[in-house]
């Protein structure tokens, strides 16, 4: 007997129907966790910096947390790349939301390029959510992609998982840490974050909050690495403000500052030493422009803190300006860049005026800030970096380091932990540090390797193929 067409893909369409539904081995591609299963399956971020992209995987369904953009440098070139989504693409059916931890580039900057080939709800706090909105204004199907602002500590259910954002400081507003609870498992993912008692912007560390979480005995804590291989406690913002006040006080002619943009703390700092000091505060850079605007929106902008438009900058005696400028991280088209070869359209720096680094370097880009470092002390101004200041800190980090993890993981006491956000040394760190404070399990492993949570405790490794995509536009 001859079938027809149809009645060949409709036994077609049977027969992998009854093979995914049976115990037979399956492909990576076509495998899911079943309703007693909760897996965890980072794509980008986990065995490197940037690019964070992780799976949580229950009855036959898949979360996304965050979709976030990395930087590939190549002698003097940068490009702009993203984690391979093929693995989810695949069974894209399964996928039920991307959910947002915050609103840095490495959290969230590849969705404008990877939402069309994922095209499923993304669930923010509000100021993610504005940036995103931001981003999505630039491209004509923007207003296709479904935005659900959620607020602090307020359940929602996304398929057959119920996520809560809980509060956790960070160099950002609204950055958050992940309650992930379905009948097989509850975990937490930390996000970046920070035991801060004095953010200067946003709520401090909730201690009381997190100590709930000790009694409701997590099946994992899925943590930031970051800084687990620095000894200490990680600084607080508000440390900030003596040295920068000081190392801009002192100083006799024009101040340029370089920080990350997203770091409105810093920024609103520097506006009230700008006030203090009786300077005029400009920004340099569209991305830091664009920051402050959505705080001003949002209220995290005081309003007693004024902003002159920075073309009018120029105008003004050197001793009354403080300029601060996108690029301490040399970046090629950046602010400072543009300042450090004298081909800013507003502002000529001259002999005497100072340069503050209010960051770090890192790692990938510490050629390219030495270089403009270098391009800057030619022209005899005053550079001052954070990692070489000595004494009064310039900068505070917003990842915890090893004290700070040691008081969270005794805070939290999870049954497991799986270190992501760094790279190989670091989660390796954090994974040691997890065993001395007797952490029942803990799994350490890398991008593409599958950590099953429930019913059992195991590392498949290679799971699923991983790689990175460049973003074009």
């Amino acid at each position: 007997m001859q079938l027809k067409n149809a009645e060949c893909v409709q036994i077609t369409i049977l027969f992998l129907n009854a093979l995914q539904d049976s115990d037979m081995p399956q492909s990576p591609a076509l495998q899911y966790a079943c309703k007693n299963d909760f897996w965890f399956l980072p794509l980008g971020g986990t065995g490197e910096i940037g690019m964070n992209m992780n799976l949580y995987g229950h009855n036959k369904q898949w979360l996304m947390v965050d979709c976030g953009m990395g930087f590939l440098h190549e002698g003097n070139s940068e490009k702009r790349i993203t984690a391979d989504p093929a693995f989810i693409e695949q069974q894209i059916e399964r996928l039920q939301a991307i959910v947002l931890t915050h609103a840095h580039e490495d959290h969230l900057g590849a969705l404008v390029e990877l939402w069309p080939r994922l095209k499923v709800p993304v669930y923010a706090t509000s100021f993610a959510a504005e940036l995103l909105l931001n981003k999505l204004s630039a491209v004509t199907w923007g207003h296709a992609v479904p935005i659900y602002t959620v607020p602090m500590q307020s359940p929602q259910q996304i398929g057959d998982f119920e996520v809560t954002w809980l509060p956790m400081p960070h160099s950002i507003p609204e950055a958050s840490s992940l309650l992930i609870e379905t009948q097989a498992a509850k975990v937490l993912h930390s996000g970046d974050w920070k035991m801060d008692a004095n953010p200067v912007v946003g709520p401090s560390f909730n201690r009381a909050l997190y100590g709930l979480l000790h009694s409701y005995e997590l099946d994992a804590l899925i943590c930031d690495a970051t800084n687990a291989t620095k000894s200490g406690h990680t600084l607080s913002e508000s440390a900030c403000y003596q040295g920068l006040y000081q190392a801009i006080a002192q100083a006799p002619q024009r101040v340029v500052v370089s920080c990350f943009s997203s770091n409105i703390a810093r920024l609103v700092t520097l506006a009230k030493i700008a006030k203090k000091t009786g300077r005029k505060m400009a920004l340099f850079g569209r991305s830091m422009e664009t920051m402050v605007g959505i705080a001003r929106r949002l209220g995290y902008w005081p309003n007693d803190l004024i902003l002159i438009d920075p073309k009018h900058i120029g105008f003004l005696p050197a001793k009354e300006v403080l300029v601060v400028a996108t690029g301490s991280q040399g970046e090629p088209r950046a602010a400072l860049t543009k300042l450090s070869y004298q081909r800013h359209p507003w502002l000529y720096l001259e002999e005497g005026d100072r340069v503050i680094f209010s960051a770090i370097k890192i790692p990938p880009n510490k050629v390219r800030i030495e270089q403009l470092l270098e391009r800057l002390r030619r022209q005899k101004l005053d550079v001052i970096h954070a990692e070489e200041q000595k004494g009064t800190p310039l900068h505070a980090s917003g990842h915890p380091s090893q004290d700070d993890l040691e008081q969270f993981l005794s805070l939290v006491h999870p049954k497991a932990l799986i270190p992501t956000h760094g790279e190989a040394e670091h989660l390796q760190a954090l994974a040691e540090l997890a065993q001395k404070q007797h952490i029942p399990t803990v799994m350490a492993g890398t991008n593409g390797d599958l950590f099953k949570i429930a019913p059992f405790y195991k590392i498949e490794k290679h799971f699923a193929k991983t790689g990175s995509l460049e973003i074009l536009s």
